[in-house]
């Protein structure tokens, strides 16, 4: 849910206002800035939890003595504010986390399961706290030019400052791996807030890293409990909740286990998933949807996805994502999503299967195996891989690298096609408590006999068609031939993609 914005520069109200008003669509339901000395607060918000105006932010503690802006969920706010006995008046998990960092300070970031990115204001000292979840499941940006900035978006930052500037490694990390990496953005004076940090008196520090140490794998059962307890947490709604559904084995089994009554789907007439999804949504009783894009609308939809991020696409489903979530709005407000479940359970299987059999690593096969460019930039890659490489192995080296670099960039996609429809997604698969588990379980139990993602297919043996199950994995295709009317190779299209991206941007 909801968007924030800060800065410390004086500027002109009406300027803050209209900067604010750039992120709109991720908080429609109320628009708040308060200004306090020279410290901006603005806040959209979209109403899941606590659907009364009391709950609207910036909010103050009831001392008081801080008050936070805030963007996302803390699904175990109940368990908290019993814990420490803290009286919600609200009813909303704002206010937990305001009063629970008043109480135990920055160690309550340990505390929280959800996804947020949280800044909190102390009105005594005008110090600030900041801090973005374990995995980087909400988006946080930062500049420190000429000033001090956190916001949830891109653009309202970039219409603050002067002189942007474009990021000549962010500009090869995206034209070769479709993403950014190491806290990089499109541009120069814009940073992506680290996942698992929290920034406090000037400095960023790490709260959280994935285990590095090698430890036996869960029983069907634990694990079957805590992708349960997971899918419970992420049903924690004052509003109707649907879910996505490809009629792949993660949506499926995420729809079955959290009963879910309305489903999407979407795809180009031509090639879709739509009768697996139809198989899906018939086995599991639910009223679903089926979304179809043209070209036309496809293109449409990126010009203007790109124009209002004011940061290139990564992928390009994204679009779908966007067009299928505009119907969403029409009956649900938060959907469920199975991202995380392919970067947990190895389902990527061309490149997991070669890391598993690579004696050591090699940086030029990773390349060949990862890359979407026509063009070599091992510099680019060597740099993005840069923080995993202490490892060793490569099959731990690339699976720290999809659990924690690639996914981001998947997450951020969900994200901003979700909220530009005024609608939160969750997923279930990057629950903290599952990767921590998951984290350094052998290979053999992760892919058994070859088999990418076993341990989820032997939970949803029962639960859904078997023929679902079996079925090979084939991603979320958008085939850019139809697209862009042309018969040229994948990588190709990739770079007219890319580049089509960077041209609306204005970027040569």
């Amino acid at each position: 849910m909801c968007g924030l914005l800060y800065t410390n520069k004086a500027s002109d109200s009406n300027v803050f206002a209209k900067a604010l008003n750039l992120m709109k669509f991720r908080g429609p339901d109320n628009t708040t800035r308060i200004m306090i000395d020279s410290h901006h607060f603005g806040h959209q918000r979209l109403k899941i939890l606590g659907l009364g105006d009391d709950s609207n932010q910036p909010l103050y503690s009831k001392s008081k003595k801080h008050l936070i802006i805030y963007n996302g969920e803390i699904y175990n706010f109940n368990n908290l504010a019993y814990k420490y006995s803290i009286n919600l008046k609200t009813g909303c998990d704002t206010e937990l986390g305001i009063e629970l960092f008043e109480k135990v300070g920055a160690e309550f970031i340990h505390e929280l399961n959800g996804m947020f990115s949280i800044l909190i204001f102390n009105i005594e000292d005008k110090s600030i706290f900041a801090a973005r979840d374990r995995l980087g499941i909400k988006p946080l940006y930062y500049s420190m030019n000429r000033g001090l900035y956190f916001c949830s978006e891109i653009a309202p930052i970039k219409y603050l400052i002067d002189n942007i500037t474009i990021d000549e490694i962010g500009l090869r990390q995206y034209l070769l791996l479709r993403s950014f990496f190491n806290n990089h953005t499109i541009y120069n004076e814009i940073k992506s807030f680290p996942p698992a940090h929290y920034y406090k008196n000037g400095k960023f520090y790490r709260y959280w890293s994935i285990p590095d140490k090698e430890q036996s794998p869960p029983t069907d059962n634990e694990l079957f409990d805590l992708l349960c307890s997971s899918i419970e947490y992420r049903k924690v709604s004052d509003v109707p909740i649907g879910s996505y559904l490809s009629g792949g084995l993660d949506s499926t089994l995420i729809t079955a286990l959290a009963k879910t009554k309305n489903t999407w789907t979407v795809g180009l007439e031509n090639e879709n998933e739509f009768k697996w999804s139809s198989l899906a949504s018939c086995s599991l009783k639910t009223t679903h949807k089926e979304v179809v894009m043209s070209p036309q609308l496809y293109l449409s939809n990126l010009k203007t996805m790109v124009q209002v991020r004011q940061e290139p696409l990564s992928v390009p489903n994204e679009v779908f994502i966007y067009e299928m979530t505009k119907k969403v709005k029409e009956k649900n407000m938060v959907i469920l999503s199975g991202e995380g479940a392919d970067e947990l359970f190895f389902g990527y299987d061309r490149i997991f299967k070669w890391a598993s059999q690579a004696s050591s690593w090699d940086l030029k096969k990773f390349s060949e195996l990862y890359s979407y460019s026509t063009t070599e930039d091992l510099e680019i890659i060597e740099y993005a891989i840069d923080p995993f490489v202490n490892l060793k192995k490569p099959i731990l080296i690339v699976a720290a690298f999809f659990q924690i670099a690639h996914l981001h960039g998947l997450l951020r996609r969900l994200d901003f096609a979700t909220m530009l429809c005024g609608v939160e997604a969750r997923v279930p698969f990057v629950d903290h408590r599952i990767v921590e588990r998951l984290a350094g379980t052998p290979i053999e139990y992760r892919m058994e006999k070859g088999i990418v993602k076993a341990p989820l297919k032997r939970l949803a043996q029962g639960i859904i068609p078997s023929q679902i199950i079996q079925r090979r994995k084939v991603g979320f295709p958008v085939n850019l031939n139809y697209i862009f009317n042309n018969n040229e190779s994948f990588r190709y299209n990739m770079k007219k993609f890319f580049k089509l991206n960077l041209s609306i941007l204005g970027v040569r």
